[in-house]
Protein backbone atom coordinates (compact mmCIF):
# COMPACT_ATOMS: atom_id res chain seq x y z
CA UNK A 1 0.00 0.00 0.00
CA UNK A 2 1.22 3.92 -0.80
CA UNK A 3 2.54 5.47 2.28
CA UNK A 4 1.53 8.61 0.97
CA UNK A 5 -0.48 11.01 3.36
CA UNK A 6 -3.19 11.23 1.58
CA UNK A 7 -3.77 7.81 0.51
CA UNK A 8 -2.92 6.70 3.83
CA UNK A 9 -6.27 8.98 5.07
CA UNK A 10 -8.52 7.83 3.07
CA UNK A 11 -7.64 4.08 2.55
CA UNK A 12 -7.10 3.00 6.14
CA UNK A 13 -9.99 1.30 6.92
CA UNK A 14 -11.51 -1.56 9.51
CA UNK A 15 -11.92 -4.93 7.51
CA UNK A 16 -14.94 -5.44 5.94
CA UNK A 17 -17.84 -6.98 6.81
CA UNK A 18 -19.91 -10.00 6.02
CA UNK A 19 -21.65 -6.68 4.15
CA UNK A 20 -18.49 -5.70 1.62
CA UNK A 21 -19.64 -2.27 3.14
CA UNK A 22 -17.47 0.30 0.88
CA UNK A 23 -17.30 2.91 4.03
CA UNK A 24 -16.81 1.98 7.61
CA UNK A 25 -19.87 1.79 9.31
CA UNK A 26 -20.92 2.47 12.74
CA UNK A 27 -20.07 0.23 15.79
CA UNK A 28 -22.54 1.97 18.04
CA UNK A 29 -22.29 -1.03 20.30
CA UNK A 30 -20.80 -0.82 23.90
CA UNK A 31 -19.88 -4.14 24.11
CA UNK A 32 -18.68 -7.66 22.17
CA UNK A 33 -19.70 -10.97 22.83
CA UNK A 34 -17.08 -14.33 23.01
CA UNK A 35 -17.56 -17.48 21.34
CA UNK A 36 -17.22 -19.45 24.81
CA UNK A 37 -15.79 -19.25 28.38
CA UNK A 38 -12.21 -19.41 26.91
CA UNK A 39 -12.64 -17.13 24.42
CA UNK A 40 -13.96 -14.68 26.99
CA UNK A 41 -10.98 -15.35 29.48
CA UNK A 42 -8.20 -15.34 26.60
CA UNK A 43 -9.26 -11.95 25.21
CA UNK A 44 -9.46 -10.26 28.66
CA UNK A 45 -5.88 -11.87 29.32
CA UNK A 46 -4.64 -10.12 26.29
CA UNK A 47 -3.61 -13.29 24.62
CA UNK A 48 -6.50 -12.15 21.95
CA UNK A 49 -6.23 -8.88 19.77
CA UNK A 50 -9.92 -8.01 19.78
CA UNK A 51 -12.54 -5.17 20.94
CA UNK A 52 -13.71 -6.61 24.74
CA UNK A 53 -15.36 -3.18 25.73
CA UNK A 54 -16.11 -0.08 23.78
CA UNK A 55 -14.46 1.75 27.10
CA UNK A 56 -11.36 -0.04 25.84
CA UNK A 57 -11.29 -0.11 22.03
CA UNK A 58 -14.07 0.07 19.35
CA UNK A 59 -13.70 -0.80 15.56
CA UNK A 60 -14.10 3.13 14.83
CA UNK A 61 -12.09 4.48 17.38
CA UNK A 62 -9.22 1.93 16.24
CA UNK A 63 -9.64 3.29 12.48
CA UNK A 64 -9.28 6.45 13.81
CA UNK A 65 -6.19 6.08 15.78
CA UNK A 66 -4.23 3.62 13.32
CA UNK A 67 -4.46 6.57 10.74
CA UNK A 68 -3.65 9.35 12.81
CA UNK A 69 -0.84 7.03 13.89
CA UNK A 70 0.75 6.35 10.53
CA UNK A 71 0.21 10.23 9.75
CA UNK A 72 2.49 11.06 12.97
CA UNK A 73 4.76 8.52 12.17
CA UNK A 74 3.42 6.61 15.14
CA UNK A 75 4.18 3.18 17.06
CA UNK A 76 0.83 3.33 19.04
CA UNK A 77 -2.17 5.59 19.90
CA UNK A 78 -5.50 6.06 22.20
CA UNK A 79 -8.39 8.06 21.53
CA UNK A 80 -10.00 10.36 23.67
CA UNK A 81 -13.42 12.33 24.82
CA UNK A 82 -11.93 15.72 24.48
CA UNK A 83 -8.44 17.38 23.68
CA UNK A 84 -7.86 18.00 27.43
CA UNK A 85 -8.50 14.73 28.54
CA UNK A 86 -6.11 13.49 25.86
CA UNK A 87 -3.71 16.05 27.85
CA UNK A 88 -4.66 15.27 31.21
CA UNK A 89 -4.69 11.37 30.86
CA UNK A 90 -1.64 11.84 29.28
CA UNK A 91 0.32 13.68 32.31
CA UNK A 92 -1.44 11.88 35.02
CA UNK A 93 -0.60 8.60 33.34
CA UNK A 94 2.86 8.87 33.51
CA UNK A 95 3.57 11.32 36.21
CA UNK A 96 3.86 10.20 39.70
CA UNK A 97 3.66 12.04 43.10
CA UNK A 98 6.71 14.16 43.48
CA UNK A 99 7.52 14.54 39.70
CA UNK A 100 8.48 17.69 38.33
CA UNK A 101 7.42 19.01 34.31
CA UNK A 102 9.54 21.24 32.46
CA UNK A 103 7.31 23.65 29.69
CA UNK A 104 7.00 26.52 27.39
CA UNK A 105 4.61 29.21 29.22
CA UNK A 106 2.80 29.65 25.89
CA UNK A 107 0.49 27.03 26.39
CA UNK A 108 -3.85 26.54 26.17
CA UNK A 109 -5.37 28.23 29.06
CA UNK A 110 -6.87 24.22 30.51
CA UNK A 111 -3.30 23.28 30.29
CA UNK A 112 -1.87 26.05 32.10
CA UNK A 113 -4.77 25.45 34.73
CA UNK A 114 -3.66 21.53 34.72
CA UNK A 115 -0.55 22.86 35.43
CA UNK A 116 -0.75 25.29 38.17
CA UNK A 117 -4.46 23.96 39.82
CA UNK A 118 -4.45 20.63 39.56
CA UNK A 119 -1.31 18.32 39.28
CA UNK A 120 0.20 20.41 42.30
CA UNK A 121 -2.71 18.26 44.31
CA UNK A 122 -0.44 15.47 43.41
CA UNK A 123 3.35 17.27 44.62
CA UNK A 124 3.51 17.44 40.99
CA UNK A 125 5.33 21.01 39.97
CA UNK A 126 6.04 23.11 36.75
CA UNK A 127 8.33 25.08 36.08
CA UNK A 128 7.83 27.47 32.39
CA UNK A 129 10.33 28.88 30.02
CA UNK A 130 9.21 31.61 27.76
CA UNK A 131 8.79 31.25 23.81
CA UNK A 132 12.52 33.01 23.50
CA UNK A 133 14.29 31.69 26.35
CA UNK A 134 14.85 27.99 25.29
CA UNK A 135 18.51 28.03 26.24
CA UNK A 136 17.03 28.41 29.82
CA UNK A 137 15.40 24.96 29.50
CA UNK A 138 18.43 22.93 30.76
CA UNK A 139 18.88 25.25 33.89
CA UNK A 140 15.18 24.19 35.04
CA UNK A 141 15.86 20.60 34.61
CA UNK A 142 15.57 18.88 38.19
CA UNK A 143 16.46 15.17 39.58
CA UNK A 144 12.71 14.65 39.41
CA UNK A 145 11.94 16.29 35.81
CA UNK A 146 10.32 13.74 33.90
CA UNK A 147 8.59 15.52 30.92
CA UNK A 148 9.34 17.97 29.09
CA UNK A 149 6.52 19.84 27.27
CA UNK A 150 5.51 22.20 24.66
CA UNK A 151 2.75 22.95 22.06
CA UNK A 152 4.16 24.54 18.22
CA UNK A 153 2.77 26.76 17.08
CA UNK A 154 1.55 28.19 20.28
CA UNK A 155 -1.96 29.53 21.40
CA UNK A 156 -3.10 32.50 20.59
CA UNK A 157 0.27 34.20 19.74
CA UNK A 158 1.50 31.43 16.74
CA UNK A 159 4.86 31.51 18.32
CA UNK A 160 7.16 28.59 17.02
CA UNK A 161 8.91 26.74 18.92
CA UNK A 162 12.57 24.45 17.59
CA UNK A 163 11.33 21.02 17.54
CA UNK A 164 14.63 19.42 16.95
CA UNK A 165 16.59 21.89 19.33
CA UNK A 166 14.21 21.13 22.06
CA UNK A 167 14.09 17.37 21.31
CA UNK A 168 17.74 16.93 21.41
CA UNK A 169 17.29 18.69 24.62
CA UNK A 170 15.08 15.95 25.77
CA UNK A 171 17.20 13.30 24.88
CA UNK A 172 20.25 14.72 26.38
CA UNK A 173 18.46 14.41 30.39
CA UNK A 174 16.29 11.32 29.33
CA UNK A 175 12.77 13.03 29.52
CA UNK A 176 9.53 12.15 27.88
CA UNK A 177 9.36 14.47 25.09
CA UNK A 178 5.71 15.65 24.72
CA UNK A 179 3.82 17.86 22.35
CA UNK A 180 0.96 19.39 21.54
CA UNK A 181 0.70 19.41 17.58
CA UNK A 182 -3.39 20.97 17.27
CA UNK A 183 -2.30 23.86 15.45
CA UNK A 184 -0.26 22.37 12.93
CA UNK A 185 -1.99 18.94 12.04
CA UNK A 186 -0.06 15.94 11.17
CA UNK A 187 0.00 17.31 7.39
CA UNK A 188 1.64 20.16 8.11
CA UNK A 189 4.54 18.77 10.66
CA UNK A 190 5.34 15.35 12.27
CA UNK A 191 7.06 16.11 15.96
CA UNK A 192 8.41 12.51 16.12
CA UNK A 193 10.90 13.42 13.02
CA UNK A 194 11.98 15.88 15.78
CA UNK A 195 12.19 13.60 18.71
CA UNK A 196 9.12 13.50 20.18
CA UNK A 197 8.13 10.77 22.15
CA UNK A 198 4.32 11.89 22.32
CA UNK A 199 2.18 13.86 20.34
CA UNK A 200 -1.40 15.26 21.26
CA UNK A 201 -4.04 16.95 19.25
CA UNK A 202 -7.59 18.04 19.84
CA UNK A 203 -9.62 16.54 17.15
CA UNK A 204 -12.10 18.81 17.76
CA UNK A 205 -10.08 21.83 15.78
CA UNK A 206 -9.35 21.04 12.25
CA UNK A 207 -8.80 17.61 12.64
CA UNK A 208 -13.27 17.25 12.31
CA UNK A 209 -12.84 20.60 10.53
CA UNK A 210 -16.37 21.53 10.47
CA UNK A 211 -17.01 22.26 13.93
CA UNK A 212 -19.08 18.83 14.98
CA UNK A 213 -17.59 17.05 17.68
CA UNK A 214 -15.08 16.97 20.32
CA UNK A 215 -12.51 14.42 20.76
CA UNK A 216 -8.82 14.00 21.19
CA UNK A 217 -5.79 11.70 20.48
CA UNK A 218 -2.12 10.66 21.99
CA UNK A 219 -0.11 9.20 19.82
CA UNK A 220 3.73 7.86 20.11
CA UNK A 221 5.94 5.40 21.82
CA UNK A 222 4.21 2.25 22.45
CA UNK A 223 5.54 1.61 25.86
CA UNK A 224 4.35 4.78 27.03
CA UNK A 225 1.47 4.43 25.19
CA UNK A 226 1.00 1.06 26.86
CA UNK A 227 0.72 3.41 30.51
CA UNK A 228 -1.59 5.71 28.83
CA UNK A 229 -4.07 2.84 27.47
CA UNK A 230 -4.07 1.11 31.11
CA UNK A 231 -4.71 4.71 32.97
CA UNK A 232 -7.77 5.59 30.08
CA UNK A 233 -9.00 1.89 30.55
CA UNK A 234 -9.75 2.25 33.65
CA UNK A 235 -10.53 5.82 34.31
CA UNK A 236 -13.03 6.43 31.36
CA UNK A 237 -12.02 9.12 28.93
CA UNK A 238 -12.49 7.22 26.19
CA UNK A 239 -14.35 8.71 22.43
CA UNK A 240 -16.94 8.01 21.72
CA UNK A 241 -17.59 5.51 18.75
CA UNK A 242 -20.11 8.11 16.55
CA UNK A 243 -17.30 11.12 17.34
CA UNK A 244 -14.54 8.55 15.91
CA UNK A 245 -16.54 7.78 12.67
CA UNK A 246 -16.94 10.72 12.45
CA UNK A 247 -13.36 11.90 12.63
CA UNK A 248 -12.04 9.58 10.85
CA UNK A 249 -14.00 10.41 7.99
CA UNK A 250 -12.64 14.00 8.49
CA UNK A 251 -9.15 12.45 7.90
CA UNK A 252 -9.62 11.66 4.26
CA UNK A 253 -10.30 15.31 3.37
CA UNK A 254 -7.53 16.69 6.12
CA UNK A 255 -5.09 17.45 3.31
CA UNK A 256 -6.92 19.45 0.65
CA UNK A 257 -9.02 21.37 3.59
CA UNK A 258 -5.81 22.37 5.05
CA UNK A 259 -3.95 23.82 1.99
CA UNK A 260 -6.98 26.43 1.46
CA UNK A 261 -6.55 27.23 4.85
CA UNK A 262 -3.59 27.83 4.70
CA UNK A 263 -3.49 29.49 1.48
CA UNK A 264 -6.21 31.69 2.71
CA UNK A 265 -4.60 32.14 6.24
CA UNK A 266 -1.23 33.85 4.15
CA UNK A 267 -3.46 36.16 2.01
CA UNK A 268 -5.16 37.27 5.63
CA UNK A 269 -1.84 37.97 6.99
CA UNK A 270 -0.22 39.96 4.14
CA UNK A 271 -3.19 42.01 4.41
CA UNK A 272 -3.00 42.70 7.65
CA UNK A 273 0.37 43.50 7.68
CA UNK A 274 -0.12 46.24 4.80
CA UNK A 275 -3.36 47.99 7.31
CA UNK A 276 -3.03 51.00 9.28
CA UNK A 277 -4.89 49.86 12.10
CA UNK A 278 -2.72 47.20 12.46
CA UNK A 279 0.81 47.64 14.74
CA UNK A 280 2.09 43.61 13.83
CA UNK A 281 0.88 40.72 12.38
CA UNK A 282 2.23 37.08 13.74
CA UNK A 283 2.07 34.35 10.82
CA UNK A 284 4.74 31.16 10.51
CA UNK A 285 5.31 31.68 6.78
CA UNK A 286 5.43 35.24 6.45
CA UNK A 287 8.76 36.64 6.69
CA UNK A 288 8.63 39.22 9.53
CA UNK A 289 7.61 36.40 12.10
CA UNK A 290 10.53 35.86 14.42
CA UNK A 291 10.85 32.40 14.18
CA UNK A 292 10.12 31.95 10.30
CA UNK A 293 13.57 30.16 9.63
CA UNK A 294 12.10 27.50 12.41
CA UNK A 295 8.24 27.34 10.93
CA UNK A 296 9.85 26.71 7.70
CA UNK A 297 12.57 24.32 8.73
CA UNK A 298 9.97 22.00 10.34
CA UNK A 299 6.68 23.18 9.16
CA UNK A 300 5.30 21.81 5.17
CA UNK A 301 2.60 25.19 5.94
CA UNK A 302 2.09 27.97 7.55
CA UNK A 303 -1.62 27.00 9.51
CA UNK A 304 -4.80 28.70 9.41
CA UNK A 305 -4.54 30.53 12.68
CA UNK A 306 -2.98 34.44 11.94
CA UNK A 307 -2.68 36.28 15.25
CA UNK A 308 -2.98 40.22 14.82
CA UNK A 309 -2.62 43.46 17.31
CA UNK A 310 -5.20 45.87 16.86
CA UNK A 311 -3.96 49.60 17.37
CA UNK A 312 -5.91 50.82 20.61
CA UNK A 313 -5.52 47.84 23.03
CA UNK A 314 -8.45 46.49 24.60
CA UNK A 315 -11.31 48.64 23.91
CA UNK A 316 -10.36 48.89 20.22
CA UNK A 317 -10.30 44.86 19.79
CA UNK A 318 -13.71 44.65 21.48
CA UNK A 319 -15.33 47.40 18.73
CA UNK A 320 -13.42 45.00 16.17
CA UNK A 321 -15.28 42.05 17.01
CA UNK A 322 -18.59 44.17 17.13
CA UNK A 323 -17.90 45.06 13.85
CA UNK A 324 -17.30 42.02 12.41
CA UNK A 325 -20.05 40.74 9.99
CA UNK A 326 -19.69 37.70 8.13
CA UNK A 327 -16.69 36.15 10.55
CA UNK A 328 -17.98 34.06 13.20
CA UNK A 329 -17.59 34.84 16.82
CA UNK A 330 -16.33 32.24 18.87
CA UNK A 331 -13.68 30.59 20.95
CA UNK A 332 -13.36 27.28 18.24
CA UNK A 333 -10.69 27.13 15.66
CA UNK A 334 -9.97 25.30 12.90
CA UNK A 335 -13.45 25.26 10.97
CA UNK A 336 -14.58 25.48 7.68
CA UNK A 337 -15.61 29.15 9.09
CA UNK A 338 -13.48 31.67 9.64
CA UNK A 339 -13.26 32.61 13.21
CA UNK A 340 -12.19 35.79 15.11
CA UNK A 341 -11.30 36.05 19.05
CA UNK A 342 -10.40 38.53 21.33
CA UNK A 343 -8.49 37.05 24.16
CA UNK A 344 -7.87 39.28 26.69
CA UNK A 345 -11.96 40.18 26.48
CA UNK A 346 -12.91 36.51 26.24
CA UNK A 347 -10.54 33.75 26.57
CA UNK A 348 -7.76 34.76 28.59
CA UNK A 349 -9.81 37.62 30.68
CA UNK A 350 -9.77 36.32 33.62
CA UNK A 351 -5.50 36.11 33.84
CA UNK A 352 -3.91 38.69 35.12
CA UNK A 353 -1.94 41.49 32.34
CA UNK A 354 1.16 40.23 33.70
CA UNK A 355 0.43 36.88 32.96
CA UNK A 356 -1.20 37.82 29.63
CA UNK A 357 1.87 39.46 28.64
CA UNK A 358 3.78 36.42 29.86
CA UNK A 359 2.92 34.61 26.57
CA UNK A 360 2.42 37.54 24.48
CA UNK A 361 -1.26 38.03 24.53
CA UNK A 362 -1.56 41.93 24.46
CA UNK A 363 -4.91 44.10 24.73
CA UNK A 364 -5.18 44.47 21.42
CA UNK A 365 -4.40 40.51 20.24
CA UNK A 366 -6.74 39.02 17.94
CA UNK A 367 -6.72 35.62 16.54
CA UNK A 368 -8.29 34.70 13.19
CA UNK A 369 -8.84 30.89 12.52
CA UNK A 370 -9.21 31.07 8.80
CA UNK A 371 -11.62 29.47 7.10
CA UNK A 372 -13.02 28.24 3.74
CA UNK A 373 -14.34 30.61 2.25
CA UNK A 374 -13.43 32.88 -0.14
CA UNK A 375 -10.15 34.66 0.55
CA UNK A 376 -11.52 38.41 -0.61
CA UNK A 377 -14.55 37.78 1.34
CA UNK A 378 -12.79 37.59 4.68
CA UNK A 379 -10.58 39.97 3.89
CA UNK A 380 -13.66 42.68 3.51
CA UNK A 381 -15.38 41.58 6.33
CA UNK A 382 -11.57 42.11 8.58
CA UNK A 383 -10.94 44.93 6.63
CA UNK A 384 -14.52 46.82 7.17
CA UNK A 385 -14.65 46.28 10.76
CA UNK A 386 -10.80 47.37 11.04
CA UNK A 387 -12.18 50.71 9.35
CA UNK A 388 -14.55 51.35 12.56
Amino acid sequence: MSKHFETEAIRKQTERSQFSEHSTPLYLTSSFVFDDAEDMRASFAEEKERNLYSRFTNPNTTEFVDKIVAMEGAEAGYAFATGMSAIFSSFAALLNAGDHVVSCRSVFGSTHSMFTKFLPKWNIETSYFKVEEVDLIESLIKENTKILYIETPTNPAVDILDLDLIGKIAKKHNLIFIVDNCFATPYIQQPIKFGADLVIHSATKLIDGQGRVLGGVTVGNKELMREIYLFARNTGPAMSPFNAWVLSKSLETLSIRVEKHCENALKVAEFLESNENVEFVKYPFLKSHPQYEVAKNQMKLGGNIVAFEIKGGIEAGRKFLDAIKMCSLSANLGDTRTIVTHPSSTTHGRLSLEDRLEVGITDGLVRVSVGLEHADDIIADIKQALAL
